[in-house]
């Protein structure tokens, strides 16, 4: 090796270095690892980890690297407000990702825009999350990597009338402020196109027994049933459905998990949901490898994996351009 090429690779390495013991730039990260959303919650965060892990290998960005905090919320608004103030106060990161839930988002609002520390969340998708409702202004430090249910209440209402279906059952989560979205923006379009609904049905996350709302639901001669809810409640609807002999058209949003055909088996064939990709979109494929790679096995949430890696691309970008962290 000649001394030019080492002095060369002497200086990159040095370089490297340098770049690798400059204070961290750190990324907080709102996830549910424990509890009923831990199935993308943990996904979600190892999608986090994956894309920060690669960062860090190219060289972080602006000469420094990234560290990710993560905290997990079980699910509840009050620790998600509890991490968040943890998160800008004590860790003092300069952005935050998560979560998933349009309810958490919500709570963690008024922090982020106090601290002036932006979150973007990975599927929360009530429109309040980043526009307030009443004043209609955009909220200046809250985003979203994905759709609206705005958009995903169309679809699902477009597709039931273009399979002819004019009348639908709604079954709904009466505490969340996801379900309660959805079923508005579902209604709206749907009735717009000439259909009509049944219900809605209420019903309260942790239920287990919906027999009520299903028989109440099956008296209208209703020919599809719509679940703006989340995957273990809309599971037990779906195999509570077939075990009482009543098999409509099931369609729903992005709270869908492939958990969910552990719960409903057989009955989950030939259900209808909404979601922010295609699971088998080839441009996935090294994402996924690279994941099984890291993690010793394939996930099962890709939406997860997928939202939260490009939570952190897009900070990572947002970084960059603006030259400062």
């Amino acid at each position: 090796m000649s001394k030019k090429v080492l002095l060369a690779l002497t200086l990159v390495l040095a370089l490297a270095s340098v770049a690798l013991a400059a204070e961290p730039i750190k990324i907080g990260y709102i996830a549910h690892l424990t509890g009923d959303a831990a199935t993308w919650g943990v996904h979600e965060q190892n999608g986090a980890l994956l894309a920060v892990e690669e960062i860090n290998k190219k060289g972080g960005v602006l000469g420094r690297p990234l560290e990710l905090i993560v905290y997990d919320v079980r699910g509840r608004q009050e620790d998600a407000v509890n991490a968040a103030r943890r998160l800008v106060t004590m860790d003092k990161v300069v952005a935050i990702g998560g979560s998933n839930w349009s309810g958490i988002n919500l709570a963690t609002g008024p922090i982020v825009e106090q601290a002036k520390v932006p979150q973007i969340g990975s599927f929360p998708t009530n429109p309040a999350v980043t526009v307030d409702p009443v004043t209609k202004k955009v909220k200046p430090y809250s985003f979203r990597i994905c759709f609206t249910d705005p958009y995903q209440g169309r679809v699902m209402a477009e597709y039931l009338l273009k399979k002819g279906i004019k009348k639908a059952a709604v079954l709904k989560d009466v505490g969340s402020d996801y379900s309660e979205g959805l079923v508005q923006y579902f209604i709206d379009n749907f009735t717009k196109g000439g259909g009509t609904v049944a219900g809605p049905f209420a019903y309260r996350t942790g239920d287990v027994d919906f027999r009520a709302q299903i028989t109440q639901a099956k008296a209208t001669g209703v020919k599809a049933v719509v679940l703006p809810g989340l995957y273990k409640e809309m599971a037990l609807i779906i195999k509570q459905c077939d075990e009482m002999g009543w098999n409509p058209v099931f369609i729903g949003g992005d709270g869908y998990s492939p958990a969910m055909s552990e719960i409903a088996g057989k009955a989950m064939e030939g259900t209808y949901w909404v979601t922010h990709i295609a699971f088998d979109d080839p441009v996935l494929k090294p994402l996924i490898e690279k994941y099984t790679k890291r993690f010793g096995k394939p996930p099962v949430e890709i939406v997860s994996i997928t939202l939260g890696y490009d939570a952190m691309y897009a900070l990572f970008d947002a970084i960059k351009r603006a030259g400062k962290a």
